[in-house]
């Protein structure tokens, strides 16, 4: 079974109104592995709230109605992964983001990801890029 760090990012991509939503079908398709037992999931507590952000957006950018949020926000939490307090992945996400210019909130999900032995998952194609040839990160795209 293999074991992903889940960007937020391809999360909200089980909730948006496909039209529109690049890699849907994609994400569609870890979620179909995942209910199969064939992936798992962790995340950094921080994924949470970005999860919560993105619904609020859709909803403020009218993509999406409010009920709509509400439920996702429900629904994936009811999921209950293994969720990792960001403190303790503080420093290395910190020395991650410095050494290759990216955000300390991207570099959280990179160092779960090293910390766990697993790959991180994202949509994010540019933060796949500059990273996957140094850590285990992996672009939704390429599954």
């Amino acid at each position: 079974m293999t074991l992903f760090v889940l960007d937020a990012n391809v999360a909200a991509k089980w909730f948006l109104p496909a039209a529109g939503e690049t890699l849907a079908e994609e994400a569609f398709t870890l979620l179909d592995e995942y209910a199969k037992d064939e992936v798992r999931f962790i995340v950094p507590d921080l994924f949470w709230v970005e999860f919560a952000n993105v619904m609020w957006k859709a909803v403020r950018l009218g993509r999406c109605p409010k009920a709509s949020a509400e439920k996702a926000l429900a629904v994936l939490t009811q999921r209950n992964f293994p969720t990792v307090p960001s403190l303790k992945l503080l420093d290395s996400a910190f020395q991650i983001a410095t050494a290759f210019e990216r955000t300390v909130y991207d570099s959280l999900y990179v160092a779960l990801a090293i910390q766990s032995n697993a790959q991180l998952i994202t949509a994010d194609e540019r933060l796949a890029n500059s990273l996957a040839g140094r850590f285990p990160v992996k672009w939704l795209g390429a599954i």
